[in-house]
């Protein structure tokens, strides 16, 4: 008889549900658990730009969100026609995107904040300013070569990385409340980390 094998979940939400949740509505005084900031879905794009004809620039994108990620990107048409960049409405491949949800999510999120950040270079910390009116936070990765799951010969054709962090139920400063819990290193108000 085969043993049944049992999933445990990921480090971050296992701290989220039993830990975060109710500091966080301590901290930002909140009176019901469901107004409490939550990490809806991570959103990983990269787009084409220049090399949207060379097929080998493609693959190599394609190649280093798969690997990243853990889950096959889709192609992202244009919506609208840019005579100076030559793109018409409709055309294929102007980038890659793919959306992280659940266990997928929170293992992106932890190797991210703690494996790969560090690896930046001169890093002083994420911008306190990339958060949008709906209290999303957008992170722009300029080098792919931070992520250990690339080889050397994969960061050879260096482009970078949208991560986009949609929250549920955030403000600005409860959503910076939530990824500092989650650890993600943002800049000191003075400049340096």
């Amino acid at each position: 008889m085969a043993k049944a094998t049992t999933v445990t979940a990921p480090r971050l939400k296992a701290f989220y549900t039993d830990t975060y949740v109710k500091e966080l509505q301590a901290e930002l005084g909140l009176s019901n658990v469901n107004e409490v900031p939550k990490l809806e879905k991570i959103i990983v794009s990269v787009g084409i730009g220049k090399n949207k004809d060379d097929k080998h620039h493609y693959e190599v994108v394609r190649n280093t969100v798969t690997k990243v990620t853990g889950q096959s990107p889709i192609d992202r048409m244009a919506k609208k026609s840019i005579a100076g960049f030559k793109i018409r409405a409709g055309m294929n491949r102007v980038g890659l995107s793919v959306t992280l949800r659940g266990a997928r999510m929170y293992e992106f999120l932890d190797r991210l904040v703690n494996i790969d950040l560090p690896r930046v270079r001169d890093f002083h910390g994420v911008s306190n300013k990339a958060f949008d009116k709906g209290g999303n936070y957008n992170l722009g990765i300029t080098d792919q070569s931070i992520f250990p799951e690339l080889t050397f010969e994969e960061t050879q054709h260096i482009h970078g990385l949208q991560v986009t962090f949609v929250i549920k139920n955030g403000s600005k400063e409860a959503s910076k409340a939530l990824l500092v819990k989650f650890g993600m290193p943002f800049e000191k108000e003075g400049g340096a980390r």
